[in-house]
């Protein structure tokens, strides 16, 4: 007997809770396939190179080295710097999309003439392509001729006139925020939709202020989304590379810091080891920040 017959038999004999469950296996098959393939092998992959050191020349293999690369970052000042503008960058930004998009969503809660087409514009920081978006803000804070710099700085004085913004974290912060505020403002108004009228009724029957209003009824039913889009900016905005390389280069983050180490100075040793320490540093923060709400 062959091994498709015997096999055939051997389906035929199973139940069909057991072929179903073999059904399952099978359909799922390729999209775990998929992400092995494109997900598994480069991280195993990176994992090795991280303790090697990676020839110029293909045809040469890789040589190990061990923890010399991790030990070499831990002394770099270069890679300190973009730690800590990583994780400045990422929480202020991360806060300020998130509040103005509450901010926003707050807004369109109430009817008003043309919110329709308020709502398409509100998202288009968040659809514009990236590359625009960028050159625009580069434009209009150029320190010669930009507009934000003739208001700003030449009509109010906020700041020294001839000043370029465009190279401080701060200004990235501010556009990062402006970029994604959409993404949270779409979220936290399909929940504020979602919350019963009768709660606010009941509310004001009670005599409960606006503010009151807020903060016992809005805000605990808004908690998780808020946390989820924390959450989820938060681990995109860790591993950022095309927004501040767009925006400027003079703001060194742990993103553009592995594309000039592995790419400029063709270190991809410790450009591995640095991403490796990047996953790390997620993984242990999206733990403690997943315990921390679900017991909140």
């Amino acid at each position: 007997m062959s091994v498709i017959s015997q096999t055939k038999q051997r389906y035929d004999n199973l139940t069909i809770k057991q072929k179903e469950v073999y059904l399952g296996y099978a359909l799922i098959l390729p999209s775990v396939l998929l992400v092995a393939i494109t997900l598994v092998y480069p991280l195993l992959y990176n994992f090795y190179l991280s303790f090697t050191e990676v020839p110029l020349t293909p045809a040469e293999s890789p040589e190990w080295i061990g923890l010399e690369n991790y030990m070499t970052l831990i002394s770099d000042p270069d890679f300190l710097v973009a730690l800590r503008n990583t994780f400045i960058f990422t929480l202020f930004s991360d806060i300020g999309a998130t509040v103005i998009g509450l901010g926003v969503a707050l807004l369109f809660t109430k009817e008003f003439f043309g919110r329709r087409l308020a709502r398409g514009v509100v998202l288009l920081p968040y659809i514009a392509p990236l590359i625009a978006s960028a050159f625009v803000w580069q434009w209009i804070w150029d320190p010669t001729y930009g507009v934000g710099q003739f208001f700003f700085a030449d009509l109010l004085g906020l700041y020294d006139s001839g000043t370029d913004l465009r190279n401080s974290l701060t200004m990235v912060i501010v556009f990062e925020s402006w970029r994604y505020f959409p993404f949270a403002f779409l979220l936290i108004l399909a929940r504020l939709q979602s919350i019963p009228d009768e709660l606010y009724e009941a509310a004001k029957v009670d005599g409960a202020s606006r503010w009151a209003r807020f903060r016992d009824i809005t805000l605990p039913e808004l908690k998780y989304v808020i946390a989820t889009v924390f959450l989820i900016r938060w681990i995109w905005n860790f591993n950022v590379f095309a927004d501040v390389w767009l925006f400027t280069r003079d703001v060194p983050v742990l993103g553009v810091f592995v594309y000039q180490t592995g790419f400029n100075q063709f270190e991809q040793g410790i450009a591995a080891a640095t991403s490796m320490i990047m996953l790390v540093f997620l993984m242990l923060f999206v733990a403690i920040y997943v315990t921390w709400v679900i017991e909140w």
